[in-house]
């Protein structure tokens, strides 16, 4: 018997191998991995797709993929075959073995190791570089649909007489292509070169020719390629030029040509073109004359060339033409930058007069009290403060919140005329649901329930506490009051700027939801969302959301529906990605329905001569967050135009987009890009246009090139001397540039009120009024979108001065004192600007927080007019008193301030004296060049540590007469109060 024991004699044994059963187990899971990847890859696209078609967008999706794999395809097959060639072309040319040198033997291992592989490295290496040009080639879509759509200016720039069009469209493209024919052409040149070394047409230490006639010949002419690309690059870095920024010390950023381009810089890069493409000639020669010396001369004269002539040349015409006398050079350019940014953000019809801001009408205080009825609706109720009230008041349910800065609108009042209104969608809190878990979280708690609305201009006089805000809609279920209202609508909320979260509707899992006799439940009936009735639409959302429980819950079934990118600001971003999106979205009840409005533009970075801004700077101030911030495409623009006008639909998440600007070039070609996405804008209601409004993200934009751009004199505007700057918000503490406010006024040039955006600016380095800018915020009004700029000419006090005299203020002291009596703490709210006869009215509203009411409650009115400010209960206590004041007359000298009484206590007294000396000690820092702001912080503390002496002075004083009074004997107290009330 054969020993079977696996001895000498027993059967082999191979080692290391796997079983047949291991072998399939491992391929299994192979093909379960792979499967899994692609499940993964279609689950994303597929749930996409099932979005889009959900809002009947499907064709932006469709034309947006279309696009990304036409341009990864055809640009990585470029790639690839460009590639590809020049390796397989090294390898066809490569010279016979011969006598084998040590660099050659050592090189024949890896031929050899090559060998059997050679396919299939060829392939992988041009696999690769396809995927990676395919890949890049996909992100320039947009480029891509823009040169291929582009619509006509109908404007030409001043230097190269092109239409902007050229620049905003087809030179980003151009640029692409010469980027990718440089890449293709590197790639293929060191592929190539690489090949040629590995099979002896390029040798290193082996004696004889360092380069055989063949590679010679094929890298001359890679060469020859990338030498004319450059060429290509010089010729388009002509046009460059005029979209070209810098930073030019006189005006800071700049865009366009100056004097050293269009002199300098523009003839060396035609220069450097013509020797460009000589030296690809020369290359190309190499192909007969199997030589290099011509072209390395060639290609070292370019290199000297592009050093003398585009560098050291330019540098000369700058220091010793420019520099001596640069104002006068550079003024005829300053003017096309100025003319070009203008027009490029529409500021170049802006209405701007001159404005004393010093009242010098007869009249006196009844006439200036008369006017100051009409000339604005003072909006007392400020949207950034008054949203824990709303909280406070109308949240009804720990799971309801409101936004931390509520929306200004318009709807009528009792007597059917328009007043300012704060409007807040209550929207649902997740963190407020008493008991977290899947179920609550997605399925029971979907949506937030009505709007609440209150007038601007009062507060609620019946109201306990006081100050509280006048409600003209409110409750759970909300309804109008007798004063207003919005009107009968569908008050659930399930898309809104705090839904962030998905939620499952319509399936057996019923949703909390109201009535007028309280609490309910309810199942969605609108047809938004996609449907998960398809196993395979919830194993894709499954893994889309990373979910499992999508897939096996007993809570989905017929009729679920699943609803997510739910903010009004995402949802039309998806819709329309070539928008970029306004920053605050606001809601308005339009035929029933409670619709988020949102403001998009259409931008482009490729205006000639226009100068660029930072969208994410420009339009930050003191009220930006993350939900107030605007939706950037790309940040850096020097074109931008309100180009559409969105609405979401808060029940169903609806998107509409409505042409807004029919004339925008920007527009026109997207519009060419995505067909019937955008509805004319005859095709908005009348209903929806009393709600729509001039944004706030492009008035900041603008007012932020007005700073500079409100000079049209080119000398001038490079002196800088009359430059402004946007004033810090003086009520937060952060030092942010005041926000813009949305008003009823009257400019001097009107008849009648307008709802108006409107803001103020300082002189650079200077706290004192420079401007005042307002813009007709009214779509109906055949002013809309109207600058008027009020150029001060006086000196006014600014902002930042006004609110340090309301601060110095011996009522504003005591109101401080006592309300650290009741613990709690004064909000100051919008200090409102108005033009009043020929003067400047400053209001603003002052909240009490804390005690038994910690919430902001209206308590006081700050006003100043002039010389002159008070600090009363009501607005019109206070507009009598300080047109009261400005009426009388008042010794020569008499700055405003009043002296303290002759029988008041001597330490108040005294603290009120340090406290005038310490304000005045504020203005003195302010008005220094540069500003110090070290002095004004110690002024400030200086400030409230003379007001905190006098209040508690005046404290233990009425302590002492308190006392004094109960010590008295009762009957000489009442005679005492007897005499009084009888004096």
């Amino acid at each position: 018997m054969p020993d079977r024991g696996g001895g000498p004699t027993g059967p082999r044994v191979r080692v290391g191998r796997p079983s047949r059963r291991a072998r399939t187990l491992l391929m299994t899971l192979g093909v379960l991995a792979v499967l899994a990847m692609l499940f993964v890859m279609f689950a994303g696209f597929w749930t996409d797709w099932l979005w889009y078609r959900s809002l009947h967008y499907s064709s932006v999706f469709s034309t947006t993929l279309k696009t990304k794999i036409g341009l990864f395809f055809v640009f990585g097959v470029l790639m690839a075959t460009a590639v590809g060639i020049n390796i397989w072309l090294a390898h066809r040319l490569r010279p016979p073995l011969s006598a084998m040198s040590m660099e050659q033997q050592s090189l024949d291992r890896y031929r050899m190791g090559i060998a059997p592989f050679k396919k299939w490295v060829l392939l992988a290496v041009t696999a690769l570089v396809g995927l990676i040009a395919g890949a890049s080639a996909a992100g320039q879509w947009r480029i891509w649909l823009l040169w291929v759509n582009g619509v006509p200016f109908g404007q030409k720039d001043p230097q190269f007489h092109k239409d902007v069009a050229f620049y905003a469209f087809d030179l980003p493209w151009y640029r692409f292509l010469l980027s990718f024919g440089f890449a293709a052409t590197v790639l293929s040149l060191i592929a190539a070169a690489l090949v040629h070394y590995l099979y002896g047409g390029l040798r290193v230490t082996s004696p004889g020719a360092r380069a055989t006639a063949a590679a010679t010949g094929h890298l001359s002419v890679l060469l020859g390629v990338f030498v004319a690309l450059k060429a290509v690059a010089y010729w388009l870095d002509r046009y460059g030029l005029a979209v070209k920024s810098s930073d030019f010390k006189a005006t800071g950023n700049w865009t366009g040509l100056r004097y050293v381009d269009a002199n300098a810089y523009l003839p060396a890069k035609t220069i450097l073109f013509c020797i460009a493409a000589i030296c690809a000639v020369l290359f190309f020669a190499t192909l007969w004359r199997r030589t290099w010396q011509l072209p390395v001369i060639g290609f070292g004269l370019m290199v000297l060339s592009a050093i003398l002539i585009g560098g050291l040349y330019p540098a000369i015409v700058q220091k010793f033409q420019v520099q001596p006398n640069e104002q006068a050079k550079e003024a005829p350019y300053i003017q096309k930058n100025i003319e070009a940014t203008r027009k490029a953000y529409g500021i170049d019809d802006s209405k701007v007069a001159d404005y004393s801001g010093k009242n010098d009408s007869d009249g006196g205080g009844e006439k200036l009290r008369k006017d100051a009825n009409t000339t604005a609706s003072y909006r007392l109720i400020d949207p950034s403060v008054i949203s824990p009230t709303f909280q406070q008041l109308q949240q009804e349910r720990k799971y309801y919140q409101f936004p931390s800065t509520l929306d200004v609108d318009r709807y009528k009042d009792a007597d059917g005329k328009d007043q300012d209104t704060v409007v807040g969608v209550r929207e649902l809190n997740l963190n407020g649901i008493p008991k977290r878990n899947w179920i609550n979280d997605h399925f029971t708690y979907t949506h937030g329930y009505g709007m609440v609305a209150a007038k601007g201009t009062t507060t609620d006089p019946n109201a306990d506490p006081a100050g509280s805000p006048d409600f003209t809609e409110s409750g759970l279920p909300t309804k109008g009051s007798s004063g207003g209202g919005v009107g009968t609508y569908k008050q659930q909320v399930y898309y809104g700027e705090k839904t962030d979260q998905y939620s499952i509707v319509g399936g057996p899992q019923k949703e909390l939801d109201y009535e007028k006799n309280g609490e309910r439940t309810t199942s969605y009936k609108g047809k938004s969302g996609v449907s998960l009735s398809n196993p395979i639409n919830r194993a894709a959302y499954a893994v889309a959301f990373g979910e499992p429980q999508i897939l096996y819950s007993g809570a989905i079934g017929d009729g679920s529906r699943i609803l997510y990118n739910r903010t009004p600001k995402e949802r039309v971003e998806k819709v329309a990605p070539w928008l970029t999106i306004d920053g605050d979205a606001y809601p308005a009840v339009v035929h029933g329905r409670i619709k988020w409005i949102v403001d998009a533009y259409t931008t482009t970075n490729g205006y000639p001569y226009a100068s660029r801004t930072t969208l994410g700077d420009s339009t930050a101030d003191s009220l930006s967050n993350g939900d107030r911030s605007v939706v950037a495409q790309q940040n850096k623009v020097n074109y931008i135009r309100n180009s559409v006008k969105a609405t979401v639909d808060a029940y169903d998440g609806t998107v509409k987009l409505y042409e807004w600007d029919s004339k925008d070039p920007v527009l026109k070609t997207w519009e060419k890009a995505f067909p019937g996405t955008v509805e004319p804008k005859e095709k908005i209601s009348g209903e929806l246009m009393e709600h729509l409004r001039y944004p706030q993200d492009l008035f900041k934009v603008q007012r932020e090139l007005l700073t500079r751009y409100h000079v049209t004199d080119p000398t001038q505007f490079y002196s800088g001397s009359d430059a402004w700057q946007v004033p810090e918000d003086p009520t937060h503490k952060e030092g942010n540039a005041v926000p813009p406010y949305y008003l009823s006024m009257k400019m001097p040039d009107q008849k009648g009120q307008t709802f108006s955006l409107t803001t103020t600016f300082t002189p650079n380095g200077r706290p004192n009024l420079g401007a005042f800018m307002s813009i007709d915020a009214d779509a109906n009004s055949k002013d809309y979108g109207t600058i008027r700029l009020l150029k001060v000419t006086s000196n006014v006090p600014g902002p930042q001065q006004v609110q340090s005299e309301l601060n110095g203020d011996p009522e504003v002291a005591e109101f401080v004192r006592n309300l650290r009596g009741t613990d709690s703490d004064i909000e100051y709210g919008n200090l409102l600007t108005v033009p009043l006869d020929n003067g400047f009215l400053y209001i603003e509203p002052v909240y009490a927080r804390g005690g038994s009411a910690n919430y902001p409650l209206l308590k006081k009115v700050g006003v100043s007019y002039g010389k002159e400010t008070v600090f009363k209960d009501t607005l019109g206590e206070a507009l009598d008193a300080v047109f009261g004041k400005s009426s009388e007359q008042r010794p020569p000298g008499d700055g405003g301030q009043e002296e303290p009484p002759s029988n008041a206590n001597p330490t108040v007294k005294e603290a009120l004296k340090d406290a005038s000396d310490a304000y005045q000690d504020a203005q003195d820092a302010l008005q220094k060049q540069p500003q110090d702001w070290e002095a004004y912080g110690k002024a400030q503390e200086d400030l409230k540590d003379a007001l905190d002496r006098a209040a508690k002075a005046e404290e233990k004083a009425a302590g002492d007469k308190q006392g004094q009074q109960q010590n008295q004997p009762r009957s000489q107290s009442a005679a005492g109060g007897s005499d009084k009330k009888g004096g």
